[in-house]
């Protein structure tokens, strides 16, 4: 698999009928070894492992629903109360950071109104912080710690 801009971490990769599968520490199950799931589960160790998010309030390929179309948002991180903070959406290293991942990532934050949109490829990651009371929002150079959100 691609090299990530993303730290290393204990993978749990298993074969199984020919196909790869790696351990989703939050689904708690292999799941298929895509490269898109090769940055989620980089992507949610690191922010577990480098910058505090406890794993209880992450969740990942979360079902939402507009009208009579089903959808799944790739990560969503909650608060203490179960009120969504953050969504996370991810491609693979190949796939380019574009206008159409942020109008994506757009539509599940009509449904989840949250502080914080982030989209990564793992090897180029924005973040963006939503400032609803001025109809506006921020990039950020970094994501932030769980204790500063």
């Amino acid at each position: 698999m691609t090299q990530l801009n993303l730290p290393p971490y204990q993978l749990r990769v298993r074969e199984t009928n020919g196909r790869k599968q790696i351990l989703d520490i939050l689904r708690r199950k292999y799941v298929a070894l895509t490269p898109e799931e090769w940055v989620r589960q980089h992507f949610i160790h690191y922010l577990i492992d480098h910058k505090g998010y406890p794993a209880p309030l992450l969740a990942n390929e979360v079902p939402l629903q507009i009208g009579e179309k089903k959808i799944r948002a790739d990560s969503v991180l909650y608060d203490n109360q179960l009120r969504p903070r953050m969504i996370i959406e991810y491609k693979a290293p190949t796939i380019p950071l574009t206008q159409k991942v942020f109008e994506q990532i757009s539509v599940y934050n009509l449904l989840l109104h949250v502080d914080y949109l982030i989209i990564s490829n793992g090897i180029d990651t924005y973040i963006c912080k939503m400032d609803y009371d001025n109809q506006t929002y921020t990039f950020l150079e970094a994501i932030p710690d769980y204790q500063d959100i």
